[in-house]
């Protein structure tokens, strides 16, 4: 299966998930934080660096309850901010 290459939006997208959820995180080490959304530091670390700028929903989920964030607040931090 050959994947669509994304978009200059959805890769500032996932690069703005990246530093909100680094912001969020704040002192916790990513190996905390991941263990306790139940995913590796090693995916959490794509995300906030940009690598992985389309996370998987459960995963993003997961992240934002380990760290105390409502969806809304995420989707709203995330959304794309057009000229």
């Amino acid at each position: 299966m050959v994947r669509t290459p994304l978009t200059p939006e959805e890769r500032e997208r996932g690069e703005r998930l990246g530093r909100f959820l680094r912001e969020a995180r704040g002192g916790r080490s990513m190996a905390d934080v991941a263990a306790a959304a139940g995913v590796s530091a090693e995916t959490l670390r794509k995300i906030e660096t940009g690598r992985a700028p389309t996370p998987a929903f459960f995963t993003v989920a997961a992240l934002a309850g380990a760290l105390g964030l409502s969806m809304d607040e995420l989707a709203g931090r995330c959304a794309f901010v057009g000229a």
